[in-house]
């Protein structure tokens, strides 16, 4: 079994984390585009890129 600092360290985390950076990077752009429900389809990217987001940083934290 891992310490936990070494589970902290480990590279999955914070390459699942990039990654959700990016996803809620894409709302946050959806946000300007002009289409039909281009906020709606916004809000739903980022609270979905937030709730992933903190499942990696708690992950990190365990």
């Amino acid at each position: 079994m891992q310490n936990s600092t070494e589970n902290a360290n480990s590279v999955s985390h914070y390459t699942f984390l990039v990654i959700t950076v990016i996803i809620g990077l894409v709302g946050v752009y959806l946000r300007f585009a002009e289409f039909p429900h281009a906020t709606l389809i916004s809000n739903i990217i980022l609270l979905f890129a937030s709730i992933i987001c903190l499942k990696a940083v708690f992950g990190i934290l365990k």
